[in-house]
């Protein structure tokens, strides 16, 4: 999709891309108190739908009026809403979580839940308050990632599946560690788009299938240096009432921990996702 006004009758809004690898604004929509079962809102997520596909992550700027709600039937639109196994939801809204200050798993480059089965498909990520500065989010283009790899290392690539683990976190609710380990292609493919991406983080995979962890680790670290290369990336920066939504399938993130202890807090809905394959 380019940049401009959008190419369709039904919904006039303006695309403007944000980076050479990924990630796009988008002006001129208004979310709050849509009719969610009327056709305008399929109209417009079909519209968001495809501008996600072309640039991964999309910002939809100006959504403060939204609700938990308006997100929580906004996220309906896009598939199954999923409850984080062991983090827990804002009171009276299931699937929507309270992400505030940065933390080691938050500013490590990552891919939502990959320690599931079918980790998320999709994240919509609302920011209701924010530090005076810092707090920005780095977004990561794994289809690139993996594509600008010799063909030598895609070929060992494609062989290979990894381990991938709940953090520290699902120690300390008690969840055992059986329940949120799964094993995972290293490449997988894109279920609407068929590309290839890279699809291991450093924040759940530990080790590939077969290998210890001794033996994976230069090769992971090598990896996720590759995930995270500066013109792979996009720096967003964030204003209140910014609604993000990124492709979990083909994207990492990271935040920046520079919020020198400011109030950042943003509400999280995922999508459930499909068994990466």
């Amino acid at each position: 999709m380019t940049t401009g006004a959008a190419a369709t009758a039904a919904i006039a809004a303006t695309v403007t891309r944000q980076a050479g690898a990924i990630g796009a604004h988008i002006t001129g929509i208004e979310l709050a108190g849509l009719d969610w079962a009327g056709p305008r809102a399929t109209e417009t997520v079909a519209f968001l739908r495809r501008a996600l596909l072309d640039h991964l992550v999309i910002c939809i700027r100006d959504q403060s009026a939204m609700t938990p709600d308006d997100q929580l039937a906004f996220a309906r639109h896009w598939g199954e809403v999923s409850v984080h196994p062991y983090v827990p939801s804002i009171d009276g809204y299931p699937g929507v979580m309270r992400i505030y200050d940065p933390n080691p798993v938050t500013t490590t480059w990552h891919a939502d839940t990959t320690h599931v089965a079918a980790p998320p498909a999709m994240t919509l990520l609302l920011a209701r308050v924010l530090p005076p500065v810092g707090g920005d989010t780095m977004f990561a283009n794994q289809y690139l990632a993996y594509e600008t790899l010799s063909d030598g290392l895609r070929t060992t690539l494609d062989g290979l599946r990894a381990i991938h683990q709940g953090t520290e976190l699902a120690k300390e609710a008690g969840v055992d560690t059986d329940a949120v380990t799964s094993s995972h292609p290293v490449v997988r493919t894109h279920p609407e788009t068929g590309r290839r991406s890279l699809f291991v983080n450093g924040n759940y995979t530990k080790r590939f299938e077969g290998w210890t962890d001794d033996e994976s680790a230069p090769l992971l670290q090598y990896l996720y240096t590759q995930a995270s290369r500066p013109e792979l990336t996009w720096r967003h920066r964030w204003r209140v009432g910014d609604l993000i939504i990124w492709d979990n399938r083909c994207t990492q993130h990271a935040v920046i921990g520079d919020t020198a202890g400011h109030e950042r807090t943003l509400h999280r809905v995922t999508i459930t996702g499909d068994v990466p394959v």
